[in-house]
């Protein structure tokens, strides 16, 4: 059971029967009665979003969902392909299932399937990332002072704001859970 005070993004819970991941949660105490929690629930099976309301502190099921090593293969125009280390069986999830994961996504990076009663249902991906810069403004000498950052677009097509002393070509380290910048690899 987790506990409504206790959630983090990505956990995955069972309500009325349904396996949900939690995409967002917000602690509210109102003036004037019990304080609750207001928590946007994924739906994994259609990918619909709800916002649920729970008393603080309530208990809510967790999902029985298995984690697998894999790696990622390779994508095209029907989806994304992984392979389980163990097994060495295929699976293929839409862009869909992946959401925003797919900017994090390099051919033979190691992740881990998430399923769910033997059905794939999404991937989980390591906390960073290294990906080559492949299009930047060049950084102008005497800029560093002022600590500023400029956007960088990434080998995936992701864009993340980078420090100015960054450059095309370079090769930097992004957090999977924010999308920010975290140093220079």
């Amino acid at each position: 059971m987790a506990n409504t005070n206790n959630l983090t993004k990505g956990q995955f819970l069972e309500v009325d029967g349904i396996v949900y991941q939690v995409v967002d949660f917000q602690h509210v105490k109102p003036g004037k009665g019990q304080a609750f929690v207001r928590i946007l629930l994924k739906n994994v099976e259609t990918g619909r979003v709800i916002d649920k309301k729970f008393r603080a502190g309530e208990n809510v099921p967790d999902a029985d969902v298995e984690r697998r090593d894999a790696q990622y293969l390779y994508k095209d125009e029907d989806g994304y392909y992984f392979m389980d280390t163990n097994s060495f069986e295929q699976f293929s999830l839409s862009k869909e299932d992946l959401g925003n994961a797919i900017y994090y996504l390099k051919e033979e990076m190691e992740v881990l399937l998430l399923f769910h009663k033997n059905r794939c249902i999404g991937i989980e991906l390591p906390t960073t990332v290294d990906l080559e810069v492949i299009e930047t403004e060049p950084g102008i000498k005497g800029n560093t002072v002022s600590g500023g950052s400029k956007p960088a677009k990434l080998e995936t097509g992701l864009v993340v704001q980078v420090p100015l002393f960054v450059n095309k070509g370079d090769v930097v380290k992004v957090d999977t859970r924010t999308g920010e910048y975290v140093s220079r690899a």
